[in-house]
């Protein structure tokens, strides 16, 4: 998608050099999928521990030892 914007030559230059993009729009690319995928992470983390019926460690070693697994 096209789109004018207006930044700062100094900020978009510097994540050039730290994304080794090529291009503005390369960096700019860059810059927009890591900060979804850092939004994503914390959408996640935000279910960390809330997993009540979750197979604990204990409960893993039982089912590894018993056979009763598959793959």
């Amino acid at each position: 998608m096209k789109t004018t914007v207006n930044l700062p030559e100094a900020e978009l230059a510097e994540a050039m050099k730290h994304a080794k993009a090529k291009t503005k729009t390369e960096a700019v690319a860059l810059a927009v999928a890591e900060f979804n995928r850092r939004h994503r992470m914390a959408a996640l983390t935000r279910h960390f521990g809330t997993f009540k019926d979750f197979m604990t460690q204990a409960d893993l070693k039982r089912m590894r030892e018993s056979g009763r697994h598959t793959i």
